[in-house]
C-alpha cells in the first residue's frame, strides 16, 4: 500500500470506501477547488453518513418510489438478453444489428470484489477490440483516474459495439412525452453519459486502440409517454467530454492536499468530526446545494465566518481574491487600505459602493 493509500484508509476511519458513480464525479468537476471534496471522494469517505453525524443531512436524492421505478425499467430493458433493447434499436434508430452475444459483468463467479470484476471487464473489452466479437457488455466496472488516484465506476450501463466502435447506452426512467424530456435531466444523463464515455475511452487507450473506438454519441434510453415502454434516441456528449477532461485536469492533486493535513485526522463518528472537517479546506458556492451531501454544513461554515463564496460563484470570482465579505465591505467604504494585489479590485468596490449611494439619494 502507497502512503497515500494508507492515509486516505485513515480518514475513512476504518469503513469501506464508498464507490463513485458518474454523478459524484460529474459533481466533483463542477467544482474543482473544492479541497474538502476532493479529499473525501478520494477516499472514499461517505459524506451523507457524515453530513448526517454533523447535524446537516442532505436534503437531495431521488425518492424510493423513484429509484423502484428506475430498477424496474431497466430491469424490463435488459430482460432476456436485452431482447427489448435490442429490437429499439433495429426498430426506432434503423441500426443493422447482427446476432450479438451477451456479457453481465456484475458478478464474477459469485464474487463482487472491484479488481476482479475489473480485470474481467478489460478481458473482455480486449478481445472484443481485437476480433470485432462481443456486443454487448452489462454492467463493466470501469476505472478514472480522479485528483492522481483511481476511482471505480459501477455504472447500470451497457457498452455496444456497432461497428467497430462502442457506445454507451444510458437507461434513464425519466419519460419522454411526445418526443420531448425535462431539459434539465436531459442535460443531467448527457453530464453522466460523458463520465462514462471517458473511462471507457482510457480503457480502450490502455488496451493499445484508438480513443475514437468509443463513440461520443450515447443511446439514451427511457420510458416513453405515460407507459413504461422503452424509446430511444442518440445524444451527442462530445461538449460535457470537453468539459470534463478540463475540469479533471484542473482538479489538485490528493496527495499534495493530504501534504497540509495532520497525519492524524480522520473522519470517523466522534467529538472531533467536526474539526476533522474543518481541517480541510472547502470551497463552497450554493450551486453545491443540489450536487454535495456535505453542501449544508459548508454553507453554515461560509455564512458564520463571513465568506464571498456564500454569495455565490459568480460574486466570488468577480471580488478576485477577496474571501471575507467584511474584508470587501471595508475595500468598498475606504476604512481598510487595499495590498498592492486587490488595489484594482478595491477601485472597481468603491466605483460600485458609490454608483449605489448616488442612486439611493437619487430614489429619496
Amino acid at each position: 500500500m502507497t502512503d497515500t493509500a494508507l492515509a486516505l484508509e485513515r480518514l475513512r476511519g476504518g469503513a469501506p470506501p464508498r464507490n463513485h458513480d458518474a454523478r459524484t464525479i460529474a459533481a466533483l468537476t463542477a467544482n474543482p477547488g473544492c479541497a474538502r471534496r476532493g479529499v473525501m471522494d478520494a477516499a472514499g469517505v461517505d459524506k451523507d453518513a457524515v453530513a448526517r453525524a454533523l447535524g446537516f443531512p442532505a436534503q437531495f436524492g431521488q425518492s424510493q418510489f423513484a429509484i423502484t421505478r428506475g430498477n424496474a425499467f431497466e430491469a424490463k430493458v435488459k430482460a432476456d438478453g436485452c431482447a427489448e433493447l435490442l429490437t429499439l434499436l433495429r426498430d426506432r434508430l434503423g441500426l443493422t444489428v447482427p446476432e450479438v452475444s451477451y456479457a453481465d459483468l456484475e458478478v464474477v463467479g459469485g464474487n463482487e470484489g472491484r479488481e476482479l470484476r475489473y480485470t474481467r471487464t478489460r478481458r473482455l473489452l480486449a478481445r472484443a477490440l481485437e476480433s470485432g466479437e462481443g456486443t454487448l457488455f452489462d454492467h463493466p466496472l470501469l476505472r478514472l483516474d480522479i485528483a492522481g488516484q483511481p476511482a471505480y465506476l459501477e455504472p447500470d450501463v451497457i457498452a455496444f459495439q456497432l461497428g467497430g466502435r462502442f457506445h454507451v447506452i444510458e437507461i434513464k426512467s425519466f419519460a419522454v412525452i411526445d418526443g420531448q424530456a425535462e431539459p434539465d435531466q436531459v442535460a443531467a444523463a448527457a453530464r453522466q453519459s460523458a463520465v462514462y464515455v471517458l473511462a471507457l475511452r482510457r480503457l480502450v487507450t490502455e488496451l493499445g486502440a484508438p480513443a475514437d473506438r468509443v463513440s461520443h454519441e450515447v443511446f439514451l434510453v427511457c420510458p416513453e409517454n405515460f407507459s413504461n415502454r422503452p424509446t430511444a434516441s442518440l445524444l451527442d456528449v462530445r461538449p460535457q467530454l470537453a468539459v470534463l477532461e478540463r475540469q479533471l485536469a484542473r482538479l489538485t492533486r490528493v496527495d499534495r492536499i493530504l501534504e497540509t493535513l495532520p497525519d492524524d485526522l480522520t473522519f470517523a463518528p466522534g467529538e472531533a468530526l467536526a474539526d476533522a472537517v474543518r481541517a480541510v479546506e472547502a470551497r463552497y458556492a450554493p450551486e453545491c446545494m443540489s450536487t454535495c451531501e456535505m453542501a449544508f454544513f459548508c454553507r453554515d461554515e461560509a455564512r458564520a465566518c463571513g465568506s464571498t463564496g456564500a454569495l455565490g460563484r459568480s460574486v466570488r470570482d468577480d471580488l478576485g481574491g477577496v474571501e471575507s465579505i467584511g474584508t470587501a465591505l471595508a475595500l468598498a467604504d475606504g476604512t481598510m487600505e487595499p495590498t498592492p494585489d486587490l488595489a484594482e479590485t478595491a477601485a472597481q468596490l468603491r466605483l460600485a459602493a458609490r454608483l449605489r449611494r448616488e442612486a439611493l439619494d437619487g430614489a429619496a
